[in-house]
């Protein structure tokens, strides 16, 4: 059986001040982010970037002087819903192409709002209705139904 390897498109590791003198390896494939950390012990992480909802870039003063930064990729996955990665170079155009291969890889697929808001806070289930793929919000309103202009039926 032979496996295709990705395209990596990006890569770095954990920098210290702008020295690269570490075990932690960032690396971004058109689906996939990746990380290895440890050299005694290597854990290696990959997730979906399909299921990335949210791309943050943190500059401290000190990684502004040495040309770094940290960018915090969120997720819906269970095991890690926070990934870091920590004093990287060339932080804003690394969350940039994050966020475009995060975009160009939910339309190859088609992902919708459904893998992201299939459940709302206290299990309430989404249902998409009106069949446009998106899930319509819940009535939250325990009085009467609401009528065609917003107000109570009467």
């Amino acid at each position: 059986m032979e496996l295709q390897q990705e395209e990596i498109l990006w890569k770095d590791r954990k920098h210290w001040m702008w020295f690269p003198f570490s075990f932690t390896r960032y690396s971004v494939t058109r689906e996939h982010l990746n990380l290895d950390v440890g050299f005694f012990k290597t854990t290696y992480d990959e997730t979906l970037l399909y299921r990335i909802v949210d791309v943050r870039l943190i500059r401290t003063f000190l990684q502004k002087i040495f040309g770094t930064g940290t960018v915090q990729v969120f997720s819906r996955v269970d095991t890690q819903k926070m990934i870091e990665l920590k004093n990287i170079k060339h932080p804003k155009q690394v969350k940039q192409l994050i966020s475009q291969l995060v975009e160009a890889v939910r339309n190859e697929k088609k992902v919708v709002g459904k893998e992201f808001y299939g459940i709302m806070g206290g299990g309430m289930p989404m249902h998409d209705m009106d069949g446009d793929g998106i899930p319509d919000m819940p009535d939250f309103d325990d009085g009467p139904d609401d009528g065609p202009d917003g107000g109570p039926m009467h």
